[in-house]
């Protein structure tokens, strides 16, 4: 499975099955993650047959049952930490999906205590958010999307790169599948904004993976 057809194929799965995952999926995800801390300085880390996370009255709440394992977004306290971890956290759900798993990004229906005990965070790192993992009980439904035409601001010609991009921005996951964000194109540089919402700084950066995916990040520059 290719990056372009894992957007597609990924929705949110809140229901998992009773599977373990093989040691060698378990493997590729470790060391996409470990890339991933080297190429950002973040913490994210890998929790695996834990599930006391998902056991409390908030993630039954939000309907998750069956998680076992979860991915821990973590970082060291900063301006930008919020939408480096979507970026990058996007990234690992993305490969996720390539390795047969399925995931879902959770920022309030998990216990952070609990998780806190299973990670390690270092002086001035913050837990943001986790996303579950492991085998779904369904594969997810794919999300309703505004129309292109809202979410994007471009030149009378829409250049093929960016509508590329915006077509995979599209299949971005955002909280609570609000969508708020504003993509601009002038020449090849480009701005994303956000126009509010819960958890938007994570928001952006999940967004911005997907569209530099989309686009080809060697046809445009951010502003």
């Amino acid at each position: 499975m290719e990056i372009l057809e894992a957007m597609k194929a990924r929705h949110s799965v809140r229901s998992y099955m009773n599977k373990p995952i093989p040691n060698e999926v378990v493997a590729q995800l470790q060391a996409e993650i470990d890339t991933c801390n080297e190429e950002s300085g973040l913490h994210i880390q890998l929790v695996t047959g834990e599930p006391k996370a998902f056991d409390g009255m908030m993630a039954h709440y939000g309907k998750f049952s069956g998680v076992q394992n979860y991915i821990a977004l973590i970082g060291k306290k900063s301006d930008d930490l919020e939408e480096k971890l979507g970026y990058y956290g996007e990234r690992i759900a993305l490969k996720a999906q390539m390795l047969g798993l399925n995931t879902c990004w959770a920022a309030m229906t998990f216990s952070k205590g609990m998780t806190k005990k299973n990670c390690e965070i270092r002086q001035g790192e913050k837990l943001v958010c986790v996303l579950s993992l492991g085998y779904g009980a369904t594969q997810g439904v794919a999300h309703r999307s505004k129309p292109m035409e809202s979410l994007c601001q471009t030149e009378v010609n829409m250049p093929d790169w960016f509508k590329a991009g915006m077509e995979a921005a599209l299949l971005a996951p955002t909280a609570t599948n609000q969508q708020k964000f504003m993509l601009t194109q002038q020449g090849n540089t480009v701005s994303l904004k956000s126009t509010g919402g819960f958890y938007s700084k994570v928001d952006m950066g999940i967004v911005k993976y997907h569209f530099e995916v989309g686009a080809g990040a060697e046809c445009f520059h951010w502003a």
